[in-house]
């Protein structure tokens, strides 16, 4: 199938099917220097790719859950790592979304008077501090050549 057959299909840009190819997420059948062609299977590995970032992996892990012709090689265990990963971060918004709850109707005079809030502030910092740590800082990143 054409590469504009494809787009009109499955929405994708053609700039972004060729990035997937560029990646080897997908393959064009044609010959080097024509006109890109697809096989069929590649509505199902678009709808892979689609389903993988969706859920959070990376293009390289969905990548690494692509057989050379296409087929999925499923890696449970990068799924339940991921599914993990979703289920953290559920229970952090859900804390989240009690203590922002909890402040918008705290009976207390000032949310300094709020133990509750105190402990979302607490949260909040420490979270920032973290993220802070992880990221690499501008001052030592290398000078653009």
């Amino acid at each position: 199938m054409d590469i504009a057959e494809v787009v009109k299909r499955t929405g994708v840009p053609a700039h972004t099917l060729r990035f997937y190819e560029r990646k080897g997420l997908i393959v064009s059948v044609a010959p080097s220097g024509a006109r890109r062609q697809f096989s069929a299977a590649v509505l199902d590995q678009l709808a892979l790719i689609a389903l993988g970032q969706a859920g959070g992996l990376s293009l390289d892990e969905v990548r690494a859950m692509l057989s050379p012709c296409g087929e999925p090689l499923v890696d449970r265990g990068v799924l339940l790592r991921k599914a993990d990963e979703i289920d953290a971060t559920i229970k952090q918004l859900q804390a989240m979304s009690r203590g922002l709850r909890h402040a918008a109707a705290c009976p207390a005079p000032s949310h300094a008077e709020c133990p509750t809030f105190q402990r979302l502030l607490k949260a909040a910092a420490a979270g920032a501090l973290k993220r802070r740590h992880l990221a690499p800082c501008p001052r030592t990143a290398a000078p653009p050549s």
